[in-house]
């Protein structure tokens, strides 16, 4: 392509294969789409160059970043995450229907967690195995029983939307423990308004700001006794963790403190944090780190990123904890499936959103059935997230499925199976060519004293062509998104 010429990028695009977000299938752009491609086809490429070298040079100045991990400690890196220019646009009404079926989820998934943390009343009525519950490794017993500040288990929540090639939204998972992507939606608006204001300024975008005000209201009204100013911790595992950047940002921008394990003490079932002036008590903590690192006297002895008798304090009622503990047994993949069942139980209602087809093989029959067509198949591991575990079939070679196949038989109640789903697709700027990407949407619900939806959310790029894995911890990128409010 000629630096003069980028609208020959636009004219050689092709998605037919797939929904794409901005094209219809004959290639007719999108209505809601209409100005972003006008602005952009007219751009000279060097132009749009110039912009996406700017955008990479601020992501490395303000070291926005993610560590991917490798097979061995010596194959981490510690990389920025790829932003594409093109933003992510989603009509109201369609944003919409994507809201009220989020806040119904995990309106249903709390409920579900309050029921097996006292009565386990949805497990009397056989609608889920007991098996599933107990046996679960996220099911924490220290939590039974366990009556917790207004009852809220799932405080920050991220929902993963995918489109399939009808252009229909189902749910891909939920992520339920400590969901990671926050900063990065904060930081694509930032660098979009900063570097494409003209852009932004001629769509009527829903703002996202405000959002970080929610997010913390909803932390404050968790507060043990109504505290009016009640100190608030985000909890880290610390620099190594691959989401430290983020969590950095968000105690940054909402005003709280970001303490470690080692900064934390317990003192007559109270938690203190350590400063030069003394101890500081804290009301609320926001953690970023697993259950089983929270406290070693309640969990792993052995861990050193906790803080010991924190439980002790949280069962106490004199610190609440944001997501509560036990949560992972709602966002397990072979619980995933029965989520339609306890919309149903619980709120006496039709799934707004639906689920991908899911296969739990530890069930004789749909074990079969997977095995058969394992070249069809994303298989996962129920307890792994962030893309690890994962056989995408379609992708895999044949020594790889057959040896995923033996995993499978050795213990098949850690897999479920889900047909391959065309994701649906959007134009990113590679090279100076707009090539399709298949992409998702992680939306960002937050639970307290009320429910609040982060407009827009983020839509997470699978770079690699023909790639259906998203996820940052995989190499994936990320795009801006828009949610218009007409």
């Amino acid at each position: 392509m000629q630096p003069s010429d980028s609208s020959k990028s636009w004219n050689s695009y092709q998605s037919h294969l797939f929904y794409d977000e901005m094209f219809e299938k004959n290639g007719t752009v999108r209505p809601h789409y209409s100005k972003v491609f006008r602005q952009f086809q007219k751009s000279p490429y060097q132009q749009l160059a110039d912009r996406q070298q700017a955008f990479d040079r601020m992501i490395m100045e303000e070291g926005i970043t993610f560590t991917v991990y490798g097979e061995s400690s010596t194959d981490s890196l510690e990389r920025t995450i790829p932003f594409d220019l093109l933003p992510r646009i989603i009509p109201k009404k369609e944003w919409l229907v994507i809201e009220r079926g989020m806040i119904q989820r995990v309106k249903a998934l709390n409920l579900f967690l309050y029921d097996i943390y006292h009565g386990q009343e949805i497990v009397k009525e056989g609608i889920i195995p007991r098996r599933l519950v107990m046996t679960n490794k996220y099911f924490r017993y220290e939590m039974m029983h366990l009556d917790i500040p207004n009852n809220v288990y799932i405080t920050a929540s991220g929902i993963d939307l995918i489109r399939n090639d009808q252009g229909q939204y189902l749910v891909l998972e939920d992520n339920l423990r400590s969901p990671s992507g926050f900063s990065y939606l904060f930081k694509n608006r930032s660098l979009m308004s900063r570097l494409y204001p003209e852009l932004m300024f001629s769509h009527p975008v829903q703002e996202v700001e405000q959002s970080l005000e929610a997010f913390l209201k909803m932390l404050r009204s968790l507060a043990p006794g109504g505290a009016s100013k009640p100190v608030i911790a985000l909890m880290t595992p610390g620099c190594m963790n691959s989401a430290y950047y983020e969590h950095t940002f968000l105690a940054q921008q909402m005003g709280i403190e970001l303490v470690e394990g080692s900064d934390l003490v317990c003192r007559d079932q109270y938690i203190y944090i350590r400063t030069l002036n003394g101890y500081k008590k804290v009301d609320v903590l926001y953690r970023r780190i697993d259950d089983e690192y929270l406290d070693p006297l309640a969990f792993r002895p052995d861990s050193l990123l906790g803080c010991p008798g924190l439980m002790n304090a949280y069962r106490a009622g004199h610190i609440a904890i944001a997501n509560a503990p036990g949560t992972g047994v709602a966002d397990d993949k072979a619980m995933y499936s029965y989520v339609p069942q306890m919309i149903r139980y619980y709120l006496n209602e039709e799934p707004i959103l639906s689920n991908v087809p899911t296969y739990l093989l530890d069930r004789p029959e749909e074990r079969e059935y997977v095995l058969d067509r394992l070249d069809e198949m994303v298989v996962k591991e129920t307890s792994m997230s962030g893309g690890y575990g994962m056989l995408i079939g379609p992708a895999a070679t044949e020594e790889e499925r057959s040896l995923f196949s033996e995993k499978i038989l050795q213990s098949p109640g850690s897999y479920i199976a889900q047909p391959t789903i065309k994701l649906s697709t959007s134009p990113v700027l590679q090279n100076g060519r707009l090539e399709p990407r298949h992409i998702d949407l992680r939306g960002f619900v937050l639970n307290g004293d009320n429910v609040h939806v982060i407009p827009g959310g983020l839509t997470r790029v699978a770079m690699q062509e023909g790639s259906l894995v998203v996820n940052s911890s995989q190499g994936g990128g990320c795009k801006d998104t828009w949610v218009l409010t007409k």
